[in-house]
């Protein structure tokens, strides 16, 4: 009786939040924001697990001695952070410092650090299957990065910089980024009314 009663509970949840944003009844509206309030203390406490779950292996690495120090590192910068976040609050100084002085910095470098993997994997694939999308995906990248570096003596390179990449950015890139986002929203979409139907369980089986 596990899978039924958990399909009645998911298809009825799912009816009340769906029916709570698009009819604007008080008590639908009351309860859509308890089951969103209930959704993010469940989330919590889902990443709670994830980060136990995560020491516990990285801890395995540190008594069988593999991969010791990345793992010690990634236990003590985990918990810490987490003590400072807890005791200190998210708009402390000391939360603030870690965000602009660690994650900040080290979310700038893995954008750079995708940006060359991107222009090594434009020419592997140029290398592999030469033709027109290659070139057209390598020459982009290129202009792109040239556009946004800055040469000593030169500065910006006039046309690139202000015009050339700007529309690259704002036309196909956007063009593009939004296309993606579409077949997100419908594949969300479908997948919200599979379950909704019960047609896939993947909270009872």
């Amino acid at each position: 009786m596990k899978s039924p009663i958990a399909t009645a509970i998911a298809i009825a949840v799912g009816l009340v939040v769906l029916i709570g944003y698009l009819v604007p009844v008080p008590v639908f509206l009351g309860l859509r924001l308890v089951l969103l309030q209930w959704a993010a203390i469940l989330a919590g406490i889902a990443l709670l697990v994830g980060m136990v779950n995560l020491s516990q292996h990285h801890w395995h690495n540190v008594r069988e001695r593999q991969g010791m120090g990345g793992s010690t590192v990634l236990l003590i910068s985990l918990w810490a952070t987490f003590a400072i976040v807890l005791y200190a609050s998210p708009r402390s100084a000391a939360s603030q410092w870690i965000f602009s002085a660690i994650l900040l910095p080290g979310s700038i470098a893995l954008v750079a650090l995708l940006a060359f993997t991107l222009a090594y994997a434009g020419v592997r694939l140029l290398r592999r299957r030469p033709g027109l999308f290659s070139i057209l995906f390598l020459s982009t990248a290129a202009l792109v990065l040239l556009g946004a570096a800055t040469f000593p003596g030169i500065g910006a390179l006039p046309v690139i910089s202000d015009t050339l990449r700007p529309w690259l950015i704002q036309v196909p890139a956007a063009a593009g980024a939004r296309g993606i986002l579409l077949g997100v929203a419908l594949g969300t979409v479908a997948t919200g009314l599979r379950i909704l139907l019960g047609n896939d369980r993947p909270y009872g089986e």
